[in-house]
């Protein structure tokens, strides 16, 4: 699949928590300044085109603390044993760790 984006999204080993959404930390697949997605071993409620805070928590590696982050849903997909969900980054309170987070990611 090929996808066309206009940031370019870098794969992480993050995990993320959804707040109201999910007990359970789930993998952040990947991140750039406009979007993330998520991929979980366990079905979320969740609402297309409604907004979420979502608490990122960076790989040691980073030595970047957590942080959240404001996203809307896109999109979201289920099969097998792996459920996925593609966001829109609205917001971010403390966009320098969020920014510095994703020049790593860049640098990495």
């Amino acid at each position: 699949m090929t996808e066309k984006r206009k940031q370019t999204r870098y794969t992480t080993h993050a995990q993320a928590r959804l707040a109201d959404v999910a007990e359970s930390k789930v993998l952040l697949k990947d991140i750039s300044v406009t979007g993330c997605g998520i991929e979980s071993t366990v079905f979320m409620d969740i609402k297309l085109n409604h907004r979420y805070k979502m608490e990122i928590l960076p790989e040691e590696a980073s030595k970047i603390g957590p942080f959240e982050i404001v996203v809307e849903v896109l999109w979201t997909r289920s099969g097998g044993y792996s459920f996925e969900v593609g966001f829109a980054i609205i917001e971010s309170p403390k966009g320098k760790q969020f920014q510095r987070y994703v020049d790593y990611l860049s640098w990495r």
